[in-house]
């Protein structure tokens, strides 16, 4: 596919100089600038522009933001991550007991909205891989007082990113959970004070910035591409996918009533990916086809749905990925969005441009870019890319500074967060990788801390630690996964004040 590329010196959906030009206007939150939107409900939170009203609008609304405690609070409850010289910025150990904690990914924020608590998940071990009905746990720590404590176990995990641990306002939890009695997922709502807690079958991958729905694709299903971020079933328990199902696809459960609708099935996704359209149906049939990565963008009225497809053949298919020659194998996989109940869907990011490598798609603070790590060449570097939901302007952010690891793009519109797989060539080599701090418009970067990424032994790379580097509601504090001087997963969050006039 010929690629157009496009070199953007600033997003355009932001401007530093002239905010009200992107529609929005400034509200000051822990002494920095963010974009916020104009209307508010008659609760007073903010609302989410085109925010997706479905039948309960008055719930389409962003929690209040609040504060983290003070740095002299963090520095009275948790200890200094200070290791190889110590961070370029505020950095602290939340997890300093028990360890084997990590926090869910990249896109969102183990921390409550109103600030006052982190929720990671807790391994049972960290050595091999589990197997089905193993018991995780939910951590809660009170970041108020440093206080930490189990709410829930849980046997719906993996150990890339866990239960799916997901805030749904400033006190429930949302997390996946499997009945091992019929081996079939579930999606729990937890009150962490209280304890009350409802389930119903179903998953969860991502919730809505409101808190009210969960997306998820089916999550017993997303090992046969790649283990590690879904829930684990005995193989005879995940169906497979021969061809273009119209029964798998996106859902999404209301977490107030429970009800759980199919919004867009992989017979819908099918329709909008270029390959699959154009073959016949006994060539679809010659595919097995996946749903993945499900986000919502930050304004609740679009989604991401990432498809992914490899050949059928006789013999039942687990870790796809693995498997793949150097050159990608036969797996492929397109970036799809779409509105909530299914409509205006867009093939973003078509398989054909990640023929050469690329990974982690992720939206921008606008809602309508998305930005990845894609190689635009065979035996090209990586490099930081965005492009619109609809697929069109497709092209670099820079090209001065290569791409890694999980990458944010901050709403100042200058600077992206990323980290680093521990073998990539911006990784240190020693199995520490930085967390890297990206000036797209100078072309410059920092690498402002420098965290441990395995936990040894490591039998399978399912098992490495990705830190993830995920920003609070306030885009200030960023919670990652590290990898102490002790082995094992911690959970860390630092203050990036300093850096964004915080």
């Amino acid at each position: 596919m010929a690629v157009r590329r496009t070199r953007l010196h600033r997003p355009p959906w932001a401007s530093a100089a002239h905010p009200e030009a992107a529609g929005l206007a400034t509200v000051s939150c822990s002494n920095m600038r963010l974009p916020r939107v104009r209307d508010t409900h008659a609760s007073g939170h903010l609302v989410y522009p085109g925010a997706w009203q479905g039948q309960h609008p008055e719930q389409n609304v962003l929690p209040e933001i609040k504060t983290m405690p003070s740095v002299e609070a963090m520095d009275k409850h948790f200890p200094r991550y200070t290791q190889f010289g110590g961070p370029d910025v505020p950095t602290w150990c939340c997890t300093p007991g028990e360890g084997r904690s990590i926090h869910r990914f990249f896109d969102t924020s183990p921390i409550s909205p109103d600030g006052r608590y982190l929720a990671v998940f807790r391994m049972p071990f960290e050595d091999r891989l589990p197997e089905p009905g193993d018991i995780g746990h939910v951590v809660l720590i009170d970041l108020e007082n440093g206080g930490e404590r189990v709410v829930a176990t849980t046997r719906g995990w993996e150990p890339q990113m866990g239960c799916n641990l997901n805030w749904s306002g400033d006190r429930h939890l949302v997390f996946n959970d499997v009945d091992t009695d019929t081996w079939t997922p579930q999606v729990v709502r937890l009150h962490v004070e209280t304890g009350d807690e409802r389930r119903w079958p179903g998953g969860v991958y991502h919730v809505s910035p409101d808190g009210r729905y969960a997306a998820a694709a089916s999550m017993e299903k997303m090992r046969r591409t790649q283990p590690g971020y879904g829930v684990l079933v005995p193989d005879g328990h995940s169906r497979r996918n021969v061809g273009a199902v119209d029964d798998d696809g996106l859902f999404i459960t209301d977490l107030e009533t429970g009800e759980r609708k199919l919004v867009f099935t992989l017979a819908d996704a099918v329709r909008v990916c270029p390959e699959l359209a154009a073959m016949s149906q006994s060539q679809q049939d010659e595919w097995e086809i996946y749903g993945f990565h499900t986000k919502w963008n930050p304004q609740g009225d679009r989604l991401i749905f990432t498809v992914r497809r490899y050949q059928h053949q006789g013999k039942d298919r687990f870790d796809a990925f693995a498997r793949r020659g150097p050159d990608g194998g036969d797996v492929r996989f397109d970036v799809l969005t779409l509105k909530p109940d299914g409509s205006d869907a867009h093939d973003a990011v078509p398989a054909a441009l990640w023929e050469n490598g690329g990974h982690h798609i992720n939206f921008f603070p606008d809602g309508r870019h998305l930005s990845a790590n894609i190689n635009l060449t065979k035996g090209a570097r990586l490099s930081l890319i965005q492009v619109r939901y609809d697929g069109a302007d497709f092209g670099t952010i820079t090209d001065d500074v290569v791409g890694s690891g999980h990458p944010t793009v901050h709403p100042d519109g200058r600077h992206i967060l990323t980290d680093t797989y521990a073998g990539e060539h911006t990784a240190y080599g020693d199995g520490t990788v930085p967390l890297r701090w990206i000036d797209h418009v100078a072309g410059t970067e920092q690498g402002l801390i420098r965290i441990g990424a395995r936990v040894e032994p490591q039998p399978t790379g399912v098992l490495r630690v990705d830190p993830h580097p995920a920003w609070d509601r306030t885009w200030r504090w960023v919670a990652f996964n590290g990898v102490d001087e002790t082995n094992t997963r911690r959970v860390y969050i630092a203050d990036f004040g300093a850096l964004i006039g915080g």
